[in-house]
């Protein structure tokens, strides 16, 4: 059986071995007792006496804090409480302690749903954890031929030029998804590696970063490897940025706040074989000074005596150890230089589970098998494009004709990750004829004053709660293009264009202005409302005689996927009783959320691929030219974006992400009636098959040619087949009509 979603991920955040063990110990107390609450004194005396044996048995096992012993043996039983009411705090989603009693368990609410099988497998669940907590980090890789490789190759790297250089593509790429590939690095981090920008950095570096506390080595608290610039020596460091703290501070002043901050997180953390001192040389005058200023703690390494590589992981792995618990101490609060660090309000939000790069796939597997369960057909590689089309921008629009499930899609896909028309996550708004401004859809003054919210604002102001901001809420907008949509919607589209990262947050500008709002309570509510990270607004639109037509400053900011390829003998399957009913599974936020904001924040891991997706759009802007049809740099971001996340996700090949662009983002711009919108689309062809196939011109009654793309035929082999596709359709439609465009199929 599968957990109970706030039993799922108590154990992402370990301090130390401690959490698990208190769930072991709980469980057996409850066991043996048989009720819900037990005495805290045995639950400590099941704690220590665990610890004692493993240490006895002479088997790995945490050591006690040294401030209050130095063998378990040796730690008298009223020490224990501190240990375990740090676990109780880290816990108490879950654990039921209240102030002055001596019982603890599991909350009521929970322990009243769960049955014995429950309890069976949170302790096997516990135990697993443990086994893997002790067993030593496993690697596929050498960190050890890692960190030498990149030691012996840059000093001459250094005389050759950076752009292309194959050591660059190691720190960047190669070494980063090395790191990421330890079971203790999971998708909770961003991991970096940098040679410089333009010119070889004088001491290069290789970071792990948490990014609700950091993004950037320029600030907040991070883990990094730093090398010398004589390559002779590497760090690794728990380290904190230089780069914010100057720009607010300057120098002296920065200085002494990095210095004191550094004393602050060192008295935090737990004791373990890192170094506290301050003795860190990097042989690079002033930058290295500054590092070792923003310095917490290491470990070094001398290039000549660099140790094994089950050592290197391991002191990786304690290093990590320290971040975490650093992590923790801050309540996720993002660090910055100009703010007291205080307890997030929104550390309490609620459990979900947590998608890593590599369980990404697995997670779509269940949302087509929950689709397909309930009657519903799509093909797999439009979950994956849609998927990948909202978290490379939260604003995508199905196309198709009446009655291929555009609604239905998002509804189920909403279903299938936990939100609902009855939680509130889902929300259907019919688009009316009559639209004419955004108050339809964001609201309006009465004649009071008191400001009326529309339903896109109504579903924003709940999306933006506090205990709500982990929650992916889907704003559908059916048939949005019966009135015109930049009538009433162009307030958003350009809203969107405002988004930016606040604390651990993206938000854009607010969407009503706080100077339009009279009331007092008005202004609290809605003044500083912007469109939050986790909502997500797709458009279903029929082409038809009925509707409005898009213009660009729509298609630019949105994926079209359209629905036109209709299989009617894709029928619903009668279930077997033995296949497994898939149910949704509510998935944290971050499985959808932009990662990128700008091109920059992902060039120095994706720097080969976002140049080779350039260097192709490049060449469809050349022949989109000819009709100003070409596109701008947000069109070249998205793109890029969307690309970058299918190869984190491994979804598709490149070619066949790319050829999903060109669809998507591209061929809505082409339409016309004139000679060189054939002869563009003809261009675009050419570039689209593998060989140099001939393509008749309109003056030739060729029907063998375009009959290889009927439906049961075989065309031409294509680099990009669904592009290829589209572009015969519209080529097709302007020879026998005299006009054509992407929606008339």
């Amino acid at each position: 059986m599968t957990l109970p979603i706030e039993l799922q991920n108590i154990f992402i955040h370990k301090q130390k071995s401690y959490k698990m063990v208190l769930i072991l110990v709980l469980i057996e107390e409850i066991k043996s007792t048989r009720l819900r609450e037990v005495s805290l004194t045995k639950i400590k005396e099941r704690f220590l006496a665990y610890f004692q044996e493993r240490e006895a048995n002479n088997l790995p096992v945490d050591a006690p804090p040294s401030r209050m012993a130095f063998r378990w043996a040796d730690l008298p039983l009223n020490r224990v409480q501190y240990m375990i009411d740090s676990q109780i705090e880290a816990l108490s989603s879950i654990l039921d302690h209240p102030n002055g009693s001596y019982t603890l368990g599991f909350k009521q609410e929970y322990y009243d749903r769960w049955d014995q099988s429950v309890l069976d497998e949170l302790y096997q669940y516990a135990q697993d954890e443990l086994d893997t907590y002790y067993a030593p980090p496993q690697s596929d890789f050498s960190l050890r031929e890692d960190l030498l490789n990149i030691m012996s190759s840059y000093t001459q790297a250094k005389a050759q030029p950076l752009t292309g250089h194959p050591l660059a593509e190691y720190v960047r790429k190669t070494v980063p998804e090395h790191l990421k590939s330890l079971p203790f690095i999971h998708n909770h981090f961003k991991v970096q590696g940098s040679v410089g920008r333009g010119n070889w950095a004088t001491i290069p570096w290789l970071a792990v970063m948490y990014p609700q506390i950091t993004d950037t080595i320029q600030r907040g608290v991070y883990v990094a490897y730093l090398f010398s610039a004589d390559m002779q020596h590497v760090y690794l460091t728990l380290n904190q940025g230089l780069g914010e703290a100057r720009s607010h501070l300057g120098r002296a002043e920065s200085t002494t706040f990095l210095q004191e901050r550094t004393k602050e997180i060192r008295a935090q953390l737990p004791e373990n074989r890192m170094n506290r001192s301050d003795d860190i040389e990097l042989n690079d005058g002033r930058l290295g000074d500054d590092y070792q200023t923003s310095t917490i703690a290491y470990f070094h390494y001398e290039r000549e005596h660099m140790p094994d590589n089950e050592q290197l992981i391991t002191d990786l792995w304690d290093a990590m150890d320290s971040y975490m618990f650093y992590i923790e101490s801050q309540a996720i609060t993002p660090n910055t230089v100009w703010t007291t660090v205080v307890h997030d309000e929104e550390s309490d939000e609620d459990f979900s589970t947590q998608i890593r790069d590599r369980d990404v796939q697995e997670t779509l597997s269940n949302i087509r098998e929950y689709i397909a369960q309930r009657g519903f057909y799509f093909p797999a590689h439009l979950i994956d494009n849609f998927y990948l089309s909202l978290k490379a921008r939260p604003f995508v629009i199905l196309a198709g004709i009446s009655g291929t499930g555009k609604t239905r899609l998002i509804r189920l896909f909403a279903e299938a990750v936990g939100a609902t028309a009855l939680n509130g996550q889902f929300r259907l708004i019919p688009v009316r004829p009559d639209w004419s401004d955004p108050t339809d859809l964001i609201g309006y003054k009465d004649l009071s004053g008191t400001f009326k919210p529309g339903p896109l604002t109504s579903v924003i102001t709940e999306a933006s709660q506090p205990e709500n901001r982990n929650k992916p809420y889907f704003i559908c907008l059916d048939e949005m293009n019966l009135a015109r949509v930049e009538h009433y919607f162009s307030d958003i589209l350009s809203l969107l264009e405002t988004q930016s990262w606040q604390g651990r947050h993206i938000v854009t500008d607010p969407v009503i202005p706080a100077a339009t709002l009279e009331l007092e309570s008005d202004l609290e509510r809605y003044g500083n409302l912007g469109i939050p990270e986790n909502v997500y607004l797709i458009g279903t639109v029929n082409m038809d005689e009925t509707t409005y037509p898009f213009s660009k400053k729509v298609l630019d900011r949105a994926n079209t996927l359209e629905f036109n390829s209709i299989d009617l003998m894709q029928l619903p399957k009668l279930r077997e009783e033995s296949q497994q009913v898939v149910e949704a599974v509510p998935v944290e936020q971050s499985f959808l959320r932009a990662d990128y904001l700008q091109l920059i924040d992902a060039y120095d891991h994706y720097a080969d691929l976002i140049t080779r997706t350039t260097e192709r759009l490049v060449t469809v802007n050349e022949i989109l030219e000819d009709i100003h049809a070409h596109v701008g740099f947000r069109i070249r971001d998205a793109v890029c974006f969307y690309v970058i996340y299918n190869e984190r996700f491994g979804l598709m090949s490149e070619a066949e992400a790319f050829d999903l662009q060109i669809m998507q983002k591209i061929l809505q711009r082409i339409q016309g009636s004139q000679s060189g919108v054939r002869r563009v689309l003809v261009k675009l062809l050419r570039l689209c098959l593998q060989d140099s196939v001939r393509i008749p011109s309109p003056m030739e009654d060729d029907d063998v040619f375009w009959a290889q793309w009927d439906r049961g035929n075989t065309p031409p082999q294509a680099t990009y087949p669904q592009t290829a596709h589209k572009l015969v359709d519209m080529i097709v439609r302007l020879d026998e009509d005299g006009f054509t465009s992407y929606w008339i199929s």
